[in-house]
């Protein structure tokens, strides 16, 4: 599914305008977006929660000259589902 199947699904569900339903998918994604650049955990009850997680530095390998490397250590976005969520999927 991407965005605009997303929006389409939403307005179906929900009664509102494709349009409408556009500008608060778009406000979702920016106020999760923003929360996490502040590295902040957002948590939606029963879906799931969104968090920063630092990634250790690591030595790796380049796969063309196979010579070790350093990676740097870094943020990244975690998502960790919900158990509604979760049993939703497993078929529960």
């Amino acid at each position: 599914m991407n965005k605009d199947s997303l929006i389409g699904a939403m307005a179906e569900k929900s009664g509102l305008t494709r349009k409408d339903c556009e500008s608060a998918l778009n406000a979702f994604v920016d106020s999760v977006s923003d929360a996490l650049t502040k590295k902040e955990k957002v948590t939606l009850i029963g879906f799931g929660t969104f968090s920063v997680v630092t990634r250790k530095a690591r030595t790796g390998r380049n796969p063309s000259t196979k010579k070790p490397m350093e990676i740097p250590a870094k943020d990244v976005p975690k998502f960790s589902p919900g158990t509604s969520l979760k049993e939703k999927i497993g078929g529960k």
